[in-house]
């Protein structure tokens, strides 16, 4: 018997090996894309870009990178991911090829962004009315969280600059359907700003909203059914008086600035008037009391607007700023949803710290960084980036339940999409057959059933 040297077995390395697929999970993505029509819509929407004779197809391309971020990839040579598996993934554009499209696109500006957005939102719609109970307005109303977010650049390209965090890069600011506690969300907006943008930006925050209402279904782009989320960032009377305007109608939960008035409004609050914040279980949160303030502090703010603020004991370590009072940090957010507990709506507002898991999530999913130099052709990426996260959204959605549905992009690529698989041929039908020991075989064959079921697209 010959002796294990190490902790590890030790294996022999030969190359030359066939019928093995790697990434082979990364079918749950084209499924997805195919089952939902999103191949099709991007195809035609780009089909003013294809040259003649052009063998491979922009929409397809452009899809390709899209499924390459999906997988993990963070630039554009990684659609030699795909490349390397055609079984699985179809052709796939070389990589002067596909550098080729980003800048043909880029050149187009506007149009070719507005037709890659507009074959979203179709899709989308298509989408949420397959997934039935599991779509985001299953409880007829969609909340829309937007915030901004810094993306490092580590050499000199077009629009980076200082941050008010004194990095350097870039400050897109994104917006997020949010799928509530029974999922995770999916991308609806995404600007492009230099990295000295404002955060408070009225301007920026009104085109962020615009281009994710243009996302949702036309049920959902005007009326109380949506409610538009933000951070302090979002407070100002420009940006809601825009929401507000008539005929537009949103609703809207925005965090407010603790300024000098409201500062003093909270010291005259009575003890009485101070109500024990509640945790999503319905339980006391320790701590935590919220009230409404009225009089002189809604002057001058849209007519309907409510005031609530909160104060809780710091948590450890946490330093108290000028504006809190008596050891307890104050928060303030503003809405105009009319009746309702004001503890519901402070903890719907709390409720916005999930677009925190939306930014983690795109920072796993291609930004990290913008790989290009020009602002148009990162304009291009950032596209993709959210084409590739829609995929993560919808796959889930449509065929994982139970703990699964909830798993982040980085879980699903090391328990689902890295799975390898034998692609064997039986009566001129290809099939993938992944290995019983894998622990997670069970959670992709059962999502690749309930693929199978939903309709062929329109």
């Amino acid at each position: 018997m010959k002796k294990r040297i190490g902790s590890y077995p030790r294996v022999r390395i030969e190359g030359g090996g066939s019928g093995v697929v790697s990434q082979a999970g990364g079918v749950l993505l084209v499924e997805t894309a195919r089952k939902t029509g999103l191949d099709t819509e991007i195809s035609a929407a780009l089909t003013p870009w294809r040259r003649p004779r052009a063998v491979h197809d922009p929409g397809k391309i452009l899809l390709d990178v899209a499924l390459a971020v999906a997988l993990g990839g963070d630039c554009l040579a990684d659609a030699g991911l795909l490349r390397a598996e055609p079984a699985v993934f179809g052709p796939v554009a070389s990589d002067p090829t596909v550098s080729r499209l980003i800048d043909t696109l880029a050149a187009a500006g506007d149009k070719a962004l507005t037709a890659i957005r507009s074959a979203r939102a179709e899709v989308r719609e298509y989408v949420w009315t397959l997934a039935k109970d599991a779509a985001p307005d299953r409880g007829g109303q969609v909340i829309v969280n937007l915030d901004g977010v810094l993306v490092l650049a580590h050499s000199d390209k077009q629009d980076a600059a200082a941050t008010w965090k004194k990095s350097f890069g870039h400050h897109p600011l994104m917006g997020f359907v949010d799928h509530g506690s029974g999922g995770t969300g999916e991308p609806v907006a995404a600007l492009l700003r230099p990295g000295n943008a404002g955060s408070n930006t009225a301007a920026d925050h009104i085109t962020a909203t615009q281009l994710a209402l243009a996302q949702l279904p036309k049920r959902h782009r005007r009326g109380r059914s949506t409610l538009i989320r933000t951070d302090s960032a979002g407070g100002t009377h420009e940006f809601l008086a825009w929401l507000t305007k008539r005929g537009r109608w949103l609703s809207y939960s925005v965090g407010m600035t603790i300024t000098e008035q409201i500062h003093q409004a909270v010291l005259k609050v009575p003890a009485s008037a101070w109500t024990p914040a509640v945790e999503p279980g319905g339980e006391i949160r320790d701590g935590a009391w919220t009230a409404e303030l009225d009089g002189d502090t809604l002057k001058g703010w849209p007519k309907g607007m409510r005031l609530i603020v909160r104060k809780e004991r710091p948590h450890p370590g946490a330093q108290l700023r000028f504006t809190d009072a008596d050891g307890l940090r104050l928060t303030c957010f503003a809405t105009n949803t009319t009746g309702g507990k004001i503890t519901d709506l402070e903890l719907r507002h709390r409720r916005r710290a999930r677009a925190e898991d939306r930014i983690r999530n795109a920072r796993a999913t291609g930004l990290r960084n913008l790989p290009l130099h020009e602002t148009a052709q990162n304009r291009i990426w950032l596209e993709i980036v959210q084409l590739a996260l829609d995929l993560l959204a919808w796959m889930p959605m449509l065929a994982l339940t139970g703990k699964p549905r909830l798993w982040e992009p980085r879980r699903l690529r090391l328990r689902l999409f890295s799975a390898a698989a034998q692609l064997i041929t039986t009566a001129r039908q290809r099939h993938l057959r992944f290995a019983h020991h894998w622990p997670w075989t069970d959670v992709i064959t059962d999502a690749i059933r309930r693929l199978d079921t939903l309709p062929n697209p329109r």
